[in-house]
């Protein structure tokens, strides 16, 4: 299953520089990002080449991170696609916690990449719907 980065910083001007450029500096590529604002604080959620290795280095540098798996199921890129998606995961029931999404290729191929409460349950489901959930590795090597 796909890991991401959740960093926790204040919210200030600088911090998505210095997360940046600590990933940089360790050869460590950004494949997705989203920052959600929490007051005082954000979140910077990342979907990296090298989980692994990006949490150590941020944690070395003191920052605060945790990894989350999510599920990162390629959506072909037209209208109605997430819809569907969407409507297969009410009708079985299934919460979405946290959801991004980015377009690979234009009109041929996105990924929506989501925190989920029973991933295992979810990706049967999907793929029994005809989605396919990118393995790690193929999502780090977008």
């Amino acid at each position: 299953m796909a890991k991401q980065l959740n960093i926790f910083v204040e919210n200030r001007p600088g911090r998505v520089k210095m997360v940046s450029e600590i990933l940089s500096e360790n050869h460590i590529n950004i494949r997705a990002f989203t920052i959600q604002d929490r007051g005082n604080f954000g979140v910077i959620k990342l979907i990296v080449d090298q989980p692994q290795t990006a949490y150590s280095v941020l944690t070395e540098k003191g920052l605060a991170c945790a990894m989350k798996n999510v599920l990162a199921i390629a959506i072909v890129d037209k209208p109605g696609n997430l819809h569907h998606l969407a409507t297969i995961l009410a009708e079985n029931k299934i919460n979405i916690t946290d959801a991004y999404g980015f377009i690979i290729e234009p009109q041929k191929q996105g990924v929506c990449c989501m925190e989920v409460e029973n991933p295992e349950k979810i990706r049967e489901i999907v793929e029994q719907a005809g989605f396919t959930i990118l393995a790690e590795e193929d999502l780090y090597e977008l």
